[in-house]
């Protein structure tokens, strides 16, 4: 298929519009067939609960061209089940996670022609979410529902690609202990626009969160999970019931074990603790690895292994996981999906 007309290589993680995206509504206890659609807008009551009380979640994934042109999509079931608890945190109807599946496929074999081609260090970034609609004032479960998913051609998450960046600890909390942090829903995010503001303010690609109970533990780096490889080669990864549970840390944590031989831990990671990592990196669907430079707290900066280079075992990661996701490495198990 002819691709179009567009400079993969210096595409940025930004929306553009595709030719179409799935839609289905739930309505009278059951969802509808569903269906691809052209238009990019979504007309609903104003009395929607999405707008009023925030009940809505999303999720975030990636399809990619493999060199012998075949699309894969990476994990989706993950995805599809990571859904299903953020629905049930929020009290929405669950989507299923087989119809998820084939309408991620139904959108990218829609999409093709803005499928990113090989070694073009770009991708075809999907957005399904949910909302919740129809007539409603009082705080309860929305009446209706929407799932949808687009999507749109994305490059590097942070400019520069692959690059060390540099963070700063927030005082603002992304989550309350026992609240929503370990879903993916719209929420977290809302609270995390400011704080980011200010952190990019100050010159940093982003701030980093720490535990809201005693802020002195870290838990994700702005929209990421963080990751730290020790001096003795120990891929660590906070452990928190507000952190989200990210298929990319979770997919790092197996390459790291199984693939690079290195000892993994999930456990806590003391802000004052840096020294013990070599190196660090933020890790999620749409950055995959973030290496970090250096952390800012309390007017002390922290640099691991290089504020201009990536770490030996990051780039290890990152050149493995792409090229499972890519194609070029066999993977575990179930953990490709061609389209």
């Amino acid at each position: 298929m002819e691709k179009a007309n567009i400079e993969w290589d210096k595409l940025g993680f930004s929306y553009i519009k595709t030719d179409k995206r799935f839609i289905t509504h739930w309505k009278d206890g059951k969802w509808d067939e569903g269906r691809l659609v052209e238009d990019n807008q979504i007309t609903i009551s104003e009395s929607s609960t999405v707008f009023h009380y925030g009940q809505c979640c999303f999720e975030g994934m990636k399809a990619y061209t493999a060199k012998d042109e075949r699309v894969l999509l990476f994990r989706p079931d993950e995805n599809a089940k990571r859904m299903v608890k953020s629905c049930q945190r929020v009290l929405m109807t669950e989507f299923p996670t087989e119809r998820f599946v084939d309408a991620c496929r139904q959108v990218v074999r829609a999409n093709m022609k803005f499928v990113p081609p090989y070694g073009m260090g770009a991708s075809l970034y999907l957005r399904p979410f949910m909302i919740g609609t129809g007539d409603n004032l009082g705080v309860r479960p929305a009446p209706e529902y929407i799932f949808s998913v687009f999507c749109s051609p994305v490059g590097p998450y942070f400019k520069g690609g692959l690059a060390p960046v540099s963070f700063i600890t927030s005082e603002y909390d992304r989550a309350a202990p026992n609240g929503t942090g370990a879903a993916k829903v719209g929420g977290n995010y809302t609270g995390s626009l400011l704080p980011h503001e200010i952190a990019v303010k100050a010159g940093y690609a982003d701030c980093i969160y720490l535990d809201p109970t005693t802020h002195t533990k870290i838990e994700e780096v702005g929209a990421a999970n963080f990751f730290g490889i020790t001096h003795d080669n120990v891929f660590v990864t906070p452990r928190s019931p507000s952190i989200l549970p990210s298929i990319t840390k979770y997919s790092l944590l197996h390459v790291a074990k199984e693939y690079l031989g290195l000892k993994t831990e999930e456990r806590d990671v003391f802000v004052d603790k840096l020294d013990e990592f070599k190196e660090a990196g933020a890790c999620g669907t749409a950055a995959v690895i973030s290496p970090i430079g250096g952390i800012m707290h309390k007017g002390k900066y922290h640099v691991f292994h290089s504020e201009t280079e990536v770490g030996p075992i990051t780039r290890k990661l990152y050149d493995t996981l792409t090229g499972i996701q890519s194609g070029d490495i066999k993977g575990p198990d179930g953990w490709v999906v061609e389209v």
